[in-house]
């Protein structure tokens, strides 16, 4: 038996698991700007219902905020693969003036243009994925030219007009927008319907590992077995679906199709929302529920903004602001450095 010397061995520090440590810092941004605005926004957490439905400023920040999250969805599983896609606006105005022509001018029933719509978008996204993984295109260069075709050919669907939809005929198009599903905005809906399904596809397959392996090491995974160009392929056409429904929300929103301002700047935002939800533009490990938290936190910011008066042209400042001191808390060597006078304090 060996000797019993008395002495107790520590346990270990419990660390939090990666995720958790990654979500850490965009959930505390947000806990904060939402302690702030219960201070020194008035009326903020107000809540109404009228017939059945519930108003206010959180309830247009899940409403606004859904397109991002949507987009931020597609966009996690490029930039995980080592990619970026910035077409995803252009592809947004495309759907939008697509379902406007086919499904309001041309009174096309609404699931043949709904098909119709996703289609065109799901070959949008083929066309990014054939640049990208079959042609070895850079990905910023490959999406970069649907940003900027793209735009185009939806002005040239519209011929240039802004196409309304106001009309009671199109019932189904314009409750994709502005309908409520149990008291809350119908997009509140889809963004969950989404979230669900890029989970089911990414966590209970192995896709999600694939995707992870490429953005890794895409040399690595091809020499396992992982078909590195089919894995790209899919990230890009997934994009493109997601930018597709978010553009029937913003169509169906405003009850027009409004090809120049249609998802302007919405790839930055989605971009953005990924970072700050912890995964890295390097690609690797990604996380899609830090993602929504990101493009949440974007859209309170944007409502805080607007609820203070604060003129549209100074939003861009704050909201850089905020997303750098979230970026530079994720960073390990950031907060070392921030931490070091302490620490050698203590010691």
């Amino acid at each position: 038996m060996p000797e019993d010397t008395g002495l107790r061995t520590l346990p270990s520090p419990r660390r939090l698991p990666a995720w958790a440590g990654k979500l850490l810092w965009p959930v505390l941004a947000l806990a904060l700007l939402l302690a702030f605005n219960a201070v020194a926004t008035p009326n903020f957490f107000n809540l109404e219902i009228r017939d059945g439905h519930l108003y206010g400023s959180l309830i247009d920040i899940l409403n606004h905020g859904a397109k991002v999250m949507i987009l931020a969805l597609g966009m996690t599983l490029v930039i995980a693969t080592g990619g970026v896609d910035l077409s995803v606006g252009a592809v947004m105005a495309i759907a939008g003036a697509l379902a406007a022509m086919v499904i309001h001018v041309h009174a096309w029933p609404f699931a043949a243009g709904l098909a119709l719509v996703l289609g065109v978008c799901l070959l949008a996204g083929a066309w990014n994925g054939m640049l990208v993984a079959v042609f070895r295109v850079q990905p910023i260069v490959a999406t970069l030219i649907l940003m900027v075709a793209g735009r185009g050919v939806a002005q040239l669907l519209t011929d240039g007009k802004i196409i309304t939809f106001t009309d009671p005929a199109n019932p189904a198009l314009i409750f994709l927008g502005n309908g409520h599903l149990l008291g809350l905005p119908f997009p509140v809906a889809i963004v969950a319907v989404m979230l669900a399904l890029t989970v089911l596809l990414t966590r209970r397959t192995a896709l999600g590992l694939f995707i992870e392996s490429v953005g890794d090491n895409e040399t690595a995974s091809h020499f396992s077995g992982v078909q590195a160009r089919s894995v790209k392929f899919m990230v890009y056409v997934f994009s493109a679906f997601c930018a597709g429904v978010a553009g029937l929300i913003a169509a169906s929103n405003i009850k027009a199709a409004d090809s120049n301002n249609a998802g302007l700047y919405l790839e930055l935002d989605a971009i953005l929302a990924v970072v700050i939800g912890g995964t890295a533009l390097t690609g690797g490990r990604f996380y899609l529920v830090g993602a929504v938290i990101g493009a949440l936190l974007i859209q309170t910011l944007t409502t805080t903004i607007f609820m203070r008066d604060v003129s549209a042209h100074i939003i861009p400042l704050p909201k850089a602001l905020v997303i750098v001191i979230v970026c530079l808390l994720q960073s390990p060597a950031f907060r070392r450095k921030i931490m070091a006078p302490f620490v050698r304090r203590a010691a």
